[in-house]
């Protein structure tokens, strides 16, 4: 299977475009923690070699890429708190998310190639989204990788200050252990409460 490429990004050239934002978004099935999304402009000239979708390169490949892109690209990462996943539900928060980290980067740019089926709703630059975009475009595996380390990193800080849920590895996602950790250490307040397992512990009948 193929890695991505830059057909989408040429095509979009083609089409007058010129700061084409990849966006992808980390961290909508944890039962902690914000959700984050990253927004990505390549610079055509470089490239960094070897980008794919963030769940495919090993830990270290993952930060290698990331500090490239850093060195020679523009990006943003920006986040929705557990309280507006809570309130407006984690499709609309992620995609807040997306919208804060397109209005974070230095330069403004021109289209936004999404991450999956949906286009977020506050864009006001032009969009398409891209079904499985992060192994497609390599603007979008790009911010694939900005976002998941940039996830990561928040929750491996958070794992210190609330130890015992396993976050440094789990990354809040809804592992064993972690549910285990919930039932005997309880719910923090990095906890999603609209989320069913933290919902069931705080509502269950004591």
């Amino acid at each position: 299977m193929p890695g991505p490429d830059y057909t989408y990004e040429a095509l979009a050239l083609s089409q007058g475009f010129t700061l084409i934002a990849g966006v992808d978004e980390v961290g909508r099935g944890p039962l902690a923690g914000p959700v984050t999304a990253a927004a990505v402009i390549l610079d055509p000239a470089h490239i960094p070699v070897g980008l794919n979708d963030s769940k495919k390169l090993s830990a270290k490949r993952r930060e290698a890429l990331y500090d490239e892109l850093l060195a020679c690209a523009d990006v943003s990462a920006a986040h929705a708190s557990v309280e507006e996943i809570d309130a407006i539900n984690i499709l609309r928060a992620s995609h807040l998310a997306m919208e804060r980290a397109l209005l974070g980067l230095r330069q403004t740019a021109d289209i936004a190639l999404i991450d999956g089926n949906l286009i977020p709703r506050g864009l006001s630059i032009p969009a398409q989204a891209i079904i499985k975009g992060d192994a497609a475009s390599v603007s979008i595996a790009a911010a694939s990788i900005v976002a998941k380390i940039t996830r990561d990193r928040i929750m491996e800080a958070l794992a210190q200050q609330f130890p015992g849920y396993g976050w440094e590895t789990n990354a809040g996602y809804p592992s064993k252990s972690h549910k285990a950790a919930l039932l005997n250490l309880g719910v923090t307040p990095h906890h999603r409460r609209s989320f069913k397992p933290v919902h069931n512990i705080l509502y269950q009948e004591k």
